[in-house]
């Protein structure tokens, strides 16, 4: 009798083992399962949560109450060739890196140019977009061009290539967080010029009712692309391979021409990996014939230079 005690803890630890195997198991499999839904590690299965900015048109804006532009326009069509489907946010660009990486978004879009330093924050994909740099002044500025801004006092939107621009050449900029507030340094009188994208700055100067001027315009030294998290390399890839599929099917050359009227395409800028041939946009599919983030605006309604963040 004394050794029924003993026997009874025997199998009981024997039950537990059994017990705990079987649930190291069932865990395994809804890990599997859990890939199996989720290959590109989303916050939410099947969505792509997209930060972006507000304020920036053609490439990122509000219309209407949604978010479009060209850079969300072809990111929507890139995700659709995925599976997926975008929920954009918007946020302010001194933000936007740190968020992806801290997975807030699956994704920044906001013709983010590629830098090194934007490499240490973020993983980049491949290149989709190139742009260029306005110089915006005052109405009756003596300013004509990038080399007469030593001593001025120059605006920037905080976190952008156009920061690093001035920041490189010396010229301490004044810092604000939004393309509104730059705008306003310049109608107020209290900045001597504003280093922007070129198609911002060229659409802001035309709604400021003769207050604001487009000095000069140069081409930004590096594309533009999508960021994701760092080691997010399962989404960088799948994003790389569509968007190789609509350059291939026309869609990029649509938007392209659709966003950025007569604008020259540099000849040293291949949009995607480079395997791909891009046709030209009447070879292109029509508007109805590709999913997008919302209405796009028609060639007139459109400036012709685009934007890099």
């Amino acid at each position: 009798m004394r050794f029924l005690p003993a026997l009874t803890r025997v199998a009981a630890l024997g039950a537990a083992a059994v017990l705990a195997t079987t649930a190291l198991t069932a865990c395994g499999d809804d890990a599997s399962t859990d890939t199996a839904a989720n290959p590109y590690g989303l916050a939410q299965a099947g969505v792509l949560r997209a930060g972006t900015l507000t304020d920036a048109p053609p490439n990122v804006y509000l219309k209407d109450g949604k978010f479009t532009g060209f850079d969300n326009d072809l990111l929507t069509a890139v995700a659709g060739k995925l599976g997926l489907t975008v929920e954009f946010v918007g946020t302010d660009f001194s933000a936007l890196l740190s968020q992806v990486n801290n997975h807030k978004f699956d994704v920044g879009s906001s013709s983010i140019t590629i830098t090194e330093a934007r490499r240490k924050t973020v993983d980049f994909g491949n290149g989709y977009d190139f742009g260029y740099f306005g110089l915006d002044v005052p109405a009756g500025s003596p300013i004509t061009g990038f080399d007469q801004l030593a001593g001025k006092r120059v605006v920037v939107v905080q976190g952008t290539v156009q920061d690093d621009y001035a920041t490189g050449k010396q010229l301490d900029p004044v810092r604000v967080p939004d393309y509104n507030g730059a705008i306003n340094q310049l109608k107020a009188g209290t900045a001597d010029a504003w280093i922007a994208p070129a198609e911002i700055g060229e659409k802001s100067a035309a709604d400021s009712n003769g207050k604001i001027t487009v000095a000069a315009k140069q081409l930004s030294p590096a594309p533009t692309a999508y960021a994701v998290a760092k080691g997010s390399d399962k989404l960088r890839e799948a994003l790389n391979k569509g968007l190789d599929e609509v350059i291939a099917d026309g869609t990029w050359s649509r938007l392209q021409a659709q966003y950025y009227p007569g604008r020259p395409i540099p000849a040293d800028f291949t949009p995607g990996s480079g395997t791909v041939a891009a046709p030209s946009a009447s070879a292109a599919p029509s508007a109805s014939a590709v999913p997008s983030a919302s209405a796009v605006p028609s060639a007139s309604a459109v400036p012709s230079a685009s934007a890099a963040s």
